[in-house]
């Protein structure tokens, strides 16, 4: 349970940060209150961890010959579609989170999302993997 606490406030944190860098990226703006957004980039989050858990693998599986001719750059690709699937959802489930174009916005999110989520999870190791 633990483990799960910490990899969802990674991708929160992540998330967040791709938010305020990348200007096409909107997380939370439009709610009132401090206690509203927070919830709201957990929400995100957890929606996020959920397909990263359950889609991307489907996705790399099918794409990895593009994977294995770009030498892992297709990697980023996937990445990005993950954050622009998390965005498609985000709007029925009444979520606060977009992203306005999958090439840039996207793929830039996904690399503050990746160097963010490579520094938390060097600073906070997952206790199951040491």
């Amino acid at each position: 349970m633990r483990n799960l606490a910490i990899k969802t406030l990674v991708n929160g944190i992540a998330l967040w940060v791709a938010a305020v860098v990348v200007s096409g990226i909107h997380l939370g703006e439009d709610k009132p209150s401090l206690a509203t957004r927070l919830l709201s980039i957990l929400l995100v989050a957890v929606v996020f961890g959920l397909i990263n858990a359950v889609v991307k693998p489907v996705v790399k599986f099918f794409s990895w010959p593009a994977i294995i001719l770009t030498l892992g750059l297709f990697t980023w690709v996937v990445n990005a579609l993950m954050l622009q699937l998390t965005s498609w959802l985000a709007g029925p489930l009444g979520l606060d989170f977009r992203v306005d174009s999958f090439f840039w916005d996207a793929i830039l999110g996904a690399l503050v999302v990746a160097f963010v989520s490579l520094l938390l999870n060097i600073l906070l190791p997952d206790p199951d993997e040491l």
